[in-house]
């Protein structure tokens, strides 16, 4: 199995992309297909260890910069890595696509040219954030800003399918996010989907959850809007860096700490570890025919090969085909 990679995808640049890339081939035990401008692609490649790594390089010239619009510069720019990259999981020369590029694009290309899986109004953006219970898988991250209350019941099913192939919970309980416990809260879009998530088949539903029950671990898969999801993870990001610094600051103001600090370390760096981005590696853009791997603009190595596990693990599980399944199952259950 091939994994199809936006080279020149990310804040920076080729070199990074493709190391990560390649060390998580190696990781992961995967091919690689590398899709970029091909001199920078093989400049980045003879600055790492390709020892037992099978990959392939396809020129992919046209660059789409973070801030262009995303289905303009997908219709106008045919050879970006995103589109090659997308392609050879149409052509099914590739398992998964990856990319740290512009996420809009990858999103517009990806409903182009893998299309929806049947069933599937609109796809999400999921990701596991880190919890105490290990992680919460969280879905819409940003995808979808005005969902349907439907829509987030197929949310739901597309991150239960998830939580059982990729992170492998058997019978995954499943939160709505809203601003109160009870059913009378939320705005009308939570209300609504409240009521049709009580109901409806295949879905553990546990209720509402609040923003602090994320990190506490209170559910495993936790369904909201895209502009909520996408406000919630950026919360959470500046969050563990705050800590992070925060610790930083006090272990090194004073002597005695600093020696309190060199006796911590493992520990700290243990910690560090688990509230890292670049642990995620990205994030799966569910419900488009293929699988598809949104990573962050400012991946580094780690954040990469990371991603190309995503990729791996989702491809291997059989996602795209068990939710596939699984909605018409629902579907049929509801007719």
């Amino acid at each position: 199995m091939r994994v199809a990679v936006d080279a020149a995808g990310g804040d920076k640049g080729p070199d990074v992309v493709v190391a990560g890339a390649v060390a998580g081939a190696r990781r992961f035990g995967v091919g690689l297909l590398l899709a970029g401008p091909e001199s920078d692609v093989r400049r980045a490649l003879s600055r790492v260890d390709l020892s037992g790594v099978d990959y392939e390089v396809r020129d992919a010239p046209d660059l789409i910069a973070m801030d262009e619009s995303p289905a303009q510069a997908v219709r106008r720019k045919t050879r970006s890595g995103i589109s090659v990259a997308l392609d050879a999981v149409k052509r099914g020369e590739a398992g998964a696509m990856v990319s740290a590029g512009n996420s809009g694009a990858v999103m517009a290309a990806a409903l182009m040219m893998l299309g929806r899986i049947p069933g599937v109004d609109r796809p999400a953006i999921a990701s596991p954030l880190p919890s105490r219970q290990g992680y919460s898988l969280v879905l819409d991250l940003g995808a979808v800003t005005d969902p349907k209350p439907q829509s987030l019941v197929q949310f739901a099913q597309m991150g239960t399918v998830y939580a059982q192939r990729v992170m492998g919970i058997v019978n995954p309980t499943v939160g709505l996010l809203s601003n109160g416990e009870e059913a009378t809260k939320g705005n009308a879009l939570v209300q609504e989907a409240h009521a049709l998530l009580a109901v409806a088949p295949g879905i553990n539903f546990h209720g509402n959850v609040e923003g602090r029950d994320i990190p506490r671990g209170v559910v495993d898969v936790i369904v909201t809007d895209g502009f909520t999801g996408n406000v919630a993870l950026k919360v959470a990001e500046g969050a563990a860096a705050l800590v992070g610094e925060a610790i930083r600051q006090e272990l090194t103001s004073s002597l005695l700490n600093k020696m309190a600090a060199a006796i911590l370390k493992p520990a700290f760096a243990r910690a560090k570890k688990r509230i890292d981005y670049a642990e995620t590696g990205g994030a799966l853009l569910l419900g488009t025919n293929g699988v598809v791997v949104i990573a962050h603009g400012r991946s580094n190595v780690t954040a990469m090969q990371n991603a190309i596990g995503v990729g791996a693990r989702a491809h291997n599980g059989g996602v795209t085909d068990a939710i596939a399944a699984a909605l018409l199952e629902l579907q049929s259950a509801v007719a």
